[in-house]
């Protein structure tokens, strides 16, 4: 029994314990919101520049090259800034663009995937799994994978790291390329603060192994001109998925009417698209895990089940039903994708008949979209001309099919509350990534950074000259699709592909512009022959070519921007972490009032006995 004298006592004891759970939830709170960055997070993709050996067997070497559509691992040592890492698994990667340059008798020029723990178990890149070097075919921008992703950060899309580097293979210059993170654990671990979930890499089948290679192995040795015609190159047999690679290897045809606007017409493979064939398209058809071939041939992890695959066509129903959507889709994360995706037109993607070239990253039956493969975004594939890229609608963003045909903008811009915060987010994509400046300065600051690296890239597609001539037309590209953006927001430029064709006086004028400049499907040497001083419209600098400066080059960036912006912390991401925060808060203080009024409720009881 308690008695009156000890009540006091206890009273104090349940209040201090009170305040100190309540202390320590706070605390525990603040830490889970600040949770520590992962080492390769700087190390590998902070403000230096990578330098990476490959340090390989010749003949293990020369057989990768010989075999670069098999996929096939081989052992190696990687030093990366001058810290080595042994027995690490390399193998080539890409689809298209890999079958691009086993063609090429002049370059043996690949891109490349690093997996740390493929021989050696437990091995990580300072807590990074794997991640890729690719060999920008068809940007004579070196930027436009950069500035992607860059632009998704911005507006707070998850993202992979980025960073560039300089490519040795046993002390031979291989290259220079863009270094990515690649999605796997580590890339849920820093970003979910989670390993769970599937993630799945979308798009269509080209036969042989894809790049998380699951698929059966395909040899396809260099052949020269004469025997390329005879070559299983040119129509890759790919079971259910496959088509002649001819075809894709060209730029598909144009969809454009006479005055030069994008047609949205139907793609090619019906209904869909050719990605519609494999699922890519998101298009619900029936609830066999078959009919999603490009979705699930292609998981990151092996080890995912029926069930998981269930889950995912789960969504896709409801998806394609609209029916509750926000349980079955990331609906803030995938408007905000859809604003940059749609700045970008990049059409070797989801928004075209390709349907390809995307993540899913499933988790308790809700998918999220995730960005990927950017070389040939800024109109690069299936643009058309001028006009039809700078100008591409925002409420029919999609080419070469119908906008009913691609149920993740369908459904989610037919609901007038997504749609106008779709709305909002090129809004503030335009004020503050375009006409505020940054877009222009962040190109500037990354030319700084690597515009010797491209100077002396001995293995590149393009030519120095071409990188310098391409650098402000993509400025201007940037000026003039904010400008048709903002003029499709505030109803003075038509938004969707009717209204374009039917109003093309109202259209923002292009004829200052060349795209060719910045390269695109077939156009690695970036477009057009002539070499010369750029345009006028690029910013003069002060600075001489003796001085570290280059022609034609404005070397000022603003006060407190990063000398290298590509793993910015961006507003937009701040402030919705930043919202999430506050409402944890406001739960922790609702718990403590709840254990403090405990406390008293039981004192009260107590005091009320005696």
């Amino acid at each position: 029994m308690i008695n009156s004298k000890n009540l006091g006592k206890i009273t104090i004891i349940l209040i201090f314990f009170s305040l100190i759970g309540c202390i320590g939830i706070v605390y525990m709170a603040n830490g889970n919101t600040e949770t520590k960055s992962p080492d390769y997070e700087d190390k590998l993709f902070g403000d230096n520049i990578l330098k990476i050996d490959i340090e390989v067997d010749e003949e293990d070497w020369q057989s990768l090259l010989d075999n670069p559509l098999a996929k096939d691992y081989i052992s190696g040592n990687l030093t990366i800034n001058g810290n080595k890492f042994s027995a690490v698994g390399i193998r080539t990667k890409g689809n298209t663009s890999l079958s691009q340059v086993a063609q090429m008798e002049d370059s043996d020029r690949y891109s490349l995937e690093f997996k740390s723990n493929h021989y050696v178990k437990g091995q990580t890149f300072y807590g990074l799994d794997s991640f890729c070097i690719n060999n920008m075919i068809s940007d004579p921008t070196y930027m436009k994978d950069y500035l992607a992703y860059d632009l998704m950060k911005y507006i707070g899309v998850d993202t992979p790291l980025t960073n560039y580097a300089s490519v040795t293979v046993n002390g031979e210059d291989f290259g220079f390329y863009i270094a990515l993170e690649r999605y796997n654990k580590s890339f849920l671990d820093r970003v979910y603060n989670t390993s769970g979930g599937e993630l799945y890499n979308v798009k269509m089948s080209m036969g042989g192994k894809d790049d998380l290679g699951q698929d059966e192995k395909i040899k396809n040795p260099k052949v020269n001109n004469d025997e390329r015609n005879k070559s299983n190159l040119s129509d890759i047999e790919g079971g259910e998925n496959s088509f002649n690679l001819e075809n894709m290897r060209r730029e598909l045809p144009d969809t454009e009417d006479s005055e030069g606007s994008i047609e949205n017409e139907r793609g090619m493979g019906g209904k869909g698209g050719m990605g519609d064939r494999g699922g890519g398209s998101l298009l619900y058809t029936d609830d066999e895990i078959s009919s999603y071939s490009s979705i699930f041939n292609n998981a990151v992890f092996n080890k995912n089940s029926d069930k998981d695959k269930e889950r995912v066509i789960l969504a896709l129903k409801n998806l394609n039903e609209g029916n509750d959507l926000e349980n079955y889709i990331d609906v803030d994360k995938t408007l905000r994708y859809l604003a940059a995706h749609t700045v970008l037109v990049n059409l070797d993607s989801y928004s075209s008949n390709m349907a390809q070239n995307y993540y899913l990253y499933e988790k308790g039956g809700k998918l999220t979209i995730l960005p990927w493969d950017y070389n040939l975004s800024f109109g690069g594939f299936q643009g058309g001309d001028a006009s039809g890229v700078i100008n591409f609608p925002i409420d029919t963003p999609v080419s070469g099919v119908s906008v009913e045909e691609r149920p993740l903008i369908n459904k989610l811009l037919e609901i007038d509350e997504y749609k106008e915060k779709y709305h909002n987010y090129l809004q503030e994509i335009v004020d503050g990534y375009f006409k505020s400046g940054v877009f222009e300065k962040t190109i500037l600051s990354i030319d700084e950074k690597i515009n010797e690296y491209v100077k002396n890239d001995t293995t590149s597609f393009t030519t120095y000259e071409k990188y310098e001539l391409s650098l402000p037309v993509l400025m201007k590209f940037g000026e003039l699709r904010a400008e048709s953006i903002n003029g499709q927001l505030n109803g003075s430029v038509p938004a969707t592909t009717e209204g374009q064709k039917e109003n093309q006086d109202l259209l923002v004028d292009t004829s200052n512009i060349d795209l060719s400049d910045l390269g695109g499907m077939g156009k690695g040497a970036g477009g057009k022959k002539n070499e010369g001083d750029a345009p006028n419209f690029m910013p003069k600098t002060s600075q001489t070519p003796e001085q570290g400066g280059s022609p034609n080059r404005k070397r000022e960036v603003s006060e407190g921007q990063n000398d290298f912006p590509g793993n910015r912390n961006n507003s937009s991401e701040n402030q919705y972490f930043s919202h999430e925060s506050n409402k944890g808060n406001i739960l922790i203080i609702v718990f403590s009032l709840l254990l403090l009024w405990g406390a008293f409720i039981f004192i009260y009881k107590r005091k009320k006995n005696y």
